[in-house]
């Protein structure tokens, strides 16, 4: 197995999904998760735990999709636990993680967001 970079600061977890996206490389961005992390993707659904991480985005790779840095918004920090958070250049309302620092200093994520839409219709 190839050493991958390991995020060292919460922001960095970001860089690393488009990079590791962009390459095809769906082990690499489940790599990015705990072990039993929950991604709330597909829209409406919840993928629970890495190897379905994995399994979800190598048929979302398979498709050969492009994906752009985003501007990380500022990060909120609480001991080992961060929320990370970009404002999508998609227009999807916003995208949100709750990462985790490990034992070795690097950080995973727990909890993905990746799509905050506004809801229509709110009073």
């Amino acid at each position: 197995m190839t050493e991958r970079e390991k995020a060292m600061r919460p922001e960095d977890i970001t860089r690393l999904f488009v990079e590791r996206s962009n390459a095809g490389d769906a082990a690499g961005v489940a790599a990015l998760y705990e072990p039993d992390a929950v991604l709330a993707y597909p829209p409406g659904s919840q993928t629970v735990g890495r190897d379905a991480i994995q399994a979800l985005w190598e048929k979302v790779l398979a498709a050969g999709p492009r994906f752009e840095p985003e501007e990380p918004l500022p990060t909120l920090v609480s001991g080992d636990i961060a929320l990370t958070s970009t404002p999508p250049r998609d227009g999807a309302g916003a995208r949100a993680q709750v990462v985790r620092r490990q034992p070795d200093g690097s950080w995973l994520r727990v909890l993905d967001q990746p799509e905050f839409v506004p809801v229509t219709g709110a009073a």
